[in-house]
């Protein structure tokens, strides 16, 4: 995420990172943000930290891998992971063309998984609506299993279909196989035919599930749903008249609401039918689809600036509801869909959907709100749908193809003293400027490849693998477990989900935590991040950093350390010269009373003494 160039140093990073943890994390990771809605804001940052805590390290084959619930569900794959970017646009972000083209044959591989689910005579593919997230769905209640069923010819798979295969296309260009850039241009373009030809709705004038059995006559489905919006998403529809769908988002039987869009309009028989209990797509507002639909209102704008169905100020206002959503008890928060005209989450489980992993909102803020518009070339778009009558807005630092991209809006040039107007900087040197708010083309050169860290954490054991690593402790407070303390995950403090190792209420004068790797290794370089719940678990004031010799703890000579923490879950980070041993301990005074102290994880990092 961060940039490998110097960018600018314009706004007050100290005052915008007030109150996240672990500061230093986002100082180096995010771009700063600094507009005048505080509310889309103070999102801005919470959804940052939210998904700090979703990167999981997996060990060290994999690495990082980003989770959709904080701790993996039964259902899910290993480590709760989910698929958060497609190739192609990672490459669009990150320039770096080598990693997708690598990927290639593994993306056609995905792309033919599902082939079995191809109608030839349609040329179309079909999925059952759970399959897509979203079940209980309009389609699905038509079927008789509301759940499982509901198979159909639906715009979500067909779009997703659509854009991988324009995806592949432009990374076999990349690659110089032009037989398989011809092949999956083709595929594109007779899936945008088909999807054209058979699930518009002409009457309604809207994508439109059909279902695949029991339908002779292929009609389309009566309702319309949320996902209708999809095929722009991915830039699928080539008709300007067919913009007229979006229409429905500012109709109050459509999809308006207070804390929307809905997922079916209102008109709908089946609109909010049992939605009282979880997990229904037929009303309550998910922030999944928001940002989905998000996105297609994005692109609307941008690819075709004259349509008059929607304006910068409608995006605003969509956005702004969606901010309005991200709340609870007054403080910034996500989880799995909202009541879409209460204020209030609806489904909302304890322990269970807490900063829920499941939707974007960063990527519309910068791509959407500011204007950054990724290119594959050596080029930045910079077309912004901020309200006309703000006087400022920055974003500082975006990562971009290897160089950092800043933009800012000041009217007076009084609030950034860099002059009057819009400006794009390109790694701090001014690349492109004008005098009001619009659309700003700017060079930035080749894309400069960002260095991948060699170092891997040797102690992460998140599976609890009896063959790695494991943790046990001299006390451990019954509602804590070491081993949670080395399974690559650090949850924010307050939150119900627990990762975290603690000596609470531990009658102890100190207390030790112990890592045992099972075979002597070579270590040199440690991470601690201490918890501290501002109640009955505190930071230490002081700690011993120790290893096993083989049969005494001894304390490891020549430590550089930097300074303890004054916050919970910031990395304490301390390097030695390398020792030989089968297990580390980290030992600390309790402060009394009950009051003790913990870890929300103990890392062991490998090759290279890096403080930074």
């Amino acid at each position: 995420m961060s940039s490998s160039a110097g960018g600018t140093a314009i706004l007050d990073r100290d005052l915008l990172l007030q109150g996240l943890e672990d500061q230093p994390w986002f100082e180096k990771n995010i771009p700063l943000l600094d507009i005048p809605d505080k509310q889309i804001q103070e999102v801005y940052y919470y959804r940052w930290q939210t998904y700090k805590e979703h990167l999981v390290y997996t060990g060290t084959k994999y690495g990082y891998m980003a989770s959709e619930f904080l701790n993996p569900v039964s259902y899910g794959a290993p480590y709760g992971g989910i698929v958060a970017a497609v190739g192609h646009h990672i490459s669009e972000v990150t320039g770096d063309k080598d990693f997708v083209v690598g990927q290639l044959a593994n993306l056609v591989k995905q792309y033919r998984g599902w082939d079995n689910h191809y109608s030839s005579s349609l040329g179309l593919y079909w999925q059952v609506p759970v399959w897509d997230a979203t079940e209980y769905t309009a389609a699905s209640y038509e079927s008789s299993d509301p759940y499982h069923g509901g198979a159909g010819f639906r715009p979500t798979i067909n779009s997703y279909q659509y854009g991988d295969a324009i995806a592949i296309a432009k990374i076999a260009a990349l690659g110089g196989e032009s037989d398989l850039e011809n092949e999956y241009r083709s595929r594109a373009e007779s899936l945008r035919i088909a999807v054209q030809k058979h699930l518009w709705d002409d009457e309604s004038k809207f994508y439109k599930h059909k279902a695949r059995d029991d339908n002779p006559s292929g009609s389309l489905l009566g309702t319309r749903e949320i996902m209708g919006y999809l095929p722009w998403v991915f830039e699928m529809p080539c008709d300007e008249s067919q913009l007229s769908a979006f229409s429905q988002l500012k109709d109050p039987q459509g999809f308006l609401s207070d804390f929307g869009p809905t997922t079916a309009e209102r008109r709908s028989k089946w609109f909010m039918y049992e939605a009282d209990n979880c997990c229904r797509w037929d009303g309550p507002s998910w922030p999944f689809a928001t940002s989905q639909t998000l996105t297609a209102v994005e692109h609307v704008l941008h690819d075709y600036p004259a349509q008059k169905y929607l304006t910068a100020k409608d995006y605003y206002e969509m956005l702004h509801r969606y901010v309005r959503t991200q709340y609870r008890n007054g403080q910034p928060y996500v989880a799995e869909a909202h009541h879409p005209d209460e204020d209030k989450w609806m489904y909302d489980g304890y322990d269970h959907s807490e900063d829920y992993n499941h939707s974007t909102f960063v990527d519309n803020v910068l791509a959407g709100l500011i204007g950054i518009r990724a290119q594959s070339g050596e080029t930045v778009v910079v077309n912004p749908l901020t309200p006309s009558e703000w006087d400022y807005f920055a974003v500082e630092n975006v990562a971009y193809h290897g160089h950092s991209i800043t933009v800012l809006w000041d009217r007076t040039g009084s609030v950034y003293d860099r002059g009057e107007g819009l400006k794009v900087y390109v790694d701090g040197q001014l690349a492109g400027s004008r005098e009001t708010i619009g659309l700003i083309k700017v060079e930035v050169g080749p894309s400069v490849p960002t260095p991948v860290s060699s170092q891997a954490n040797i102690v992460a054991n998140g599976q609890r693998d009896p063959l790695l690593p494991f943790a046990f402790a001299s006390y451990t407070s019954p509602a804590d477990d070491p081993m949670r303390a080395i399974n690559g995950m650090i949850f924010r403090t307050g939150i119900p989900q627990n990762s975290r190792w603690t000596s609470y209420h531990s009658p102890n004068p100190k207390d030790h935590f112990v890592v045992d790797l099972r075979i002597d290794q070579a270590v040199d370089n440690v991470r601690l991040f201490f918890y501290d719940d501002s109640d009955g678990v505190r930071i230490p004031t002081s700690y011993d950093l120790q290893y096993w010799t083989g049969n005494a703890w001894v304390e490891i000579p020549d430590q550089v350390r930097t300074q303890i923490p004054t916050s919970s879950n910031a990395e304490t980070k301390i390097v030695f010269p390398s020792i030989v041993t089968s297990r580390l301990r980290v030992e600390a005074p309790n402060a009394g009373s009950g009051v003790g102290w913990g870890l929300s994880e103990f890392e062991i990092w490998t090759s290279g003494k890096d403080l930074s």
